[in-house]
């Protein structure tokens, strides 16, 4: 063991202690100190830049050229960013009151909490914001297509009197 020690000094490394002896328990200490002095990983909540870079991917999701934006049209900037916060404020809401009861303390928990609560809210509520969208724009075309057609009918039954009305008016 003592010729050991030499060796361990030249390599740099320090021998193995003794099983049971106080130095065991050095490495369990050193490893705590170094968990305190590193920055933890807190996936759940997501701090206010994550938020808020969520938030800007949905005003780019549905302002700009996307594959959801083709589908069911763009929406105009200012109006994507005040979509976008609502959508990411309410999603974060009840992922919140989902969690609440779970308590993520574990990287694990905090990761199902943002996969299955907080992404799966966010994607179910930006698709209704663009479904919502083209329905309402889809709406105001087939009104305005019903009244061109009712005003066309109308034009068309006044440029062509009635048989009883020719009938009066020939007698």
């Amino acid at each position: 063991m003592l010729e050991d020690a030499p060796n361990a000094a030249a390599k740099g490394t320090q021998p193995a202690p003794p099983e049971g002896s106080a130095d065991a328990a050095q490495p369990a200490s050193i490893a705590k100190a170094a968990e305190a002095l590193l920055p933890s990983l807190i996936i759940w909540p997501p701090s206010q830049r994550m938020r808020e870079a969520v938030m800007r991917r949905i005003v780019q999701t549905v302002a700009a050229p996307s594959v959801l934006s083709r589908r069911y049209g763009t929406v105009p900037e200012p109006e994507a960013e005040r979509a976008a916060a609502a959508v990411q404020a309410e999603a974060f809401a009840v992922a919140s009151k989902s969690a609440a009861g779970a308590s993520p303390a574990f990287v694990k928990e905090g990761i199902e909490v943002l996969q299955t609560l907080y992404s799966r809210e966010v994607s179910c509520r930006l698709l209704e914001l663009a479904k919502s969208r083209s329905a309402a724009a889809v709406a105001p075309t087939a009104e305005a297509s019903t009244q061109e057609v009712e005003e066309s009918s109308v034009t068309v039954s006044a440029a062509r009197p009635s048989s009883k009305a020719s009938f009066f008016a020939l007698r």
